[in-house]
């Protein structure tokens, strides 16, 4: 008969036995909560933005503000991810979702800058309603985020996103098309129609984050 065995059996995978002695780097969750609060400011400032020219100057700034930190956040995230042994999440993971919240950031950002070089000063409805769904998309996408060990919950938010995803199509669409209705001023037709492009494709970067989170959530469950 053979003895007991008391050592670490042979079979189980070095970075196995090193991750159940060295604890997961479980800050990213922090990190991405704080980044995804980034993106709500954003949102809410240029939903102001839309219903308030005359602040312009000074939203635009602040949003500026949000990103550069947004951006100096995901360069962080980045670091962190090269100097964690042990990651909660697959590395790719943590990139893909870092990478998407900081993009739609940037997208706030560009169509605030839009409305300085295009020198809009007044507001129009359709922008005015297609932010509205860009802040409303960006309080789900932080309560996503904040769910992210509870798959469940985290379905129920991107639900939620998919109807503004839709609902901002068809603001789209409609604004698109009333903007060459009749005998449109062709100067206004190229600036609004700049504006409600960068706006949609903010609300589709919006999915874009409930997809990945959606996804992470799902295969770390």
């Amino acid at each position: 008969m053979f003895g007991a065995y008391s050592g670490s059996h042979p079979l189980i995978p070095t970075a196995l036995m090193l991750s159940r002695l060295i604890p997961r780097d479980e800050e990213f969750f922090d990190l991405f909560n704080q980044l995804a609060e980034y993106l709500r400011s954003a949102a809410k400032l240029l939903d102001q933005l839309f219903s308030e020219p005359h602040r312009t100057a000074e939203l635009v700034k602040q949003i500026k503000d949000v990103e550069h930190l947004a951006d100096q956040l995901t360069l962080a995230i980045g670091v962190r991810i090269d100097k964690s042994f042990i990651t909660p999440i697959d590395r790719e993971d943590i990139h893909l979702l870092a990478s998407r919240l900081d993009d739609v950031i940037d997208r706030l950002d560009g169509t605030a800058r839009r409305v300085v070089m295009l020198h809009i000063n007044e507001v129009r409805e359709p922008a005015k309603q297609m932010a509205h769904v860009i802040l409303r998309a960006s309080e789900h996408i932080a309560k996503a985020v904040s769910a992210i060990k509870r798959p469940r919950e985290v379905s129920i938010q991107a639900a939620e996103i998919k109807k503004l995803e839709e609902e901002g199509d068809a603001l789209y669409h409609e604004a698109v098309g009333a903007l060459f209705a009749g005998t449109p001023d062709a100067i206004e037709v190229i600036r609004w129609k700049e504006v409600y492009e960068t706006l949609e494709i903010a609300i589709d970067q919006c999915m874009g984050v409930a997809n990945a989170v959606h996804s992470i959530s799902i295969k770390n469950s």
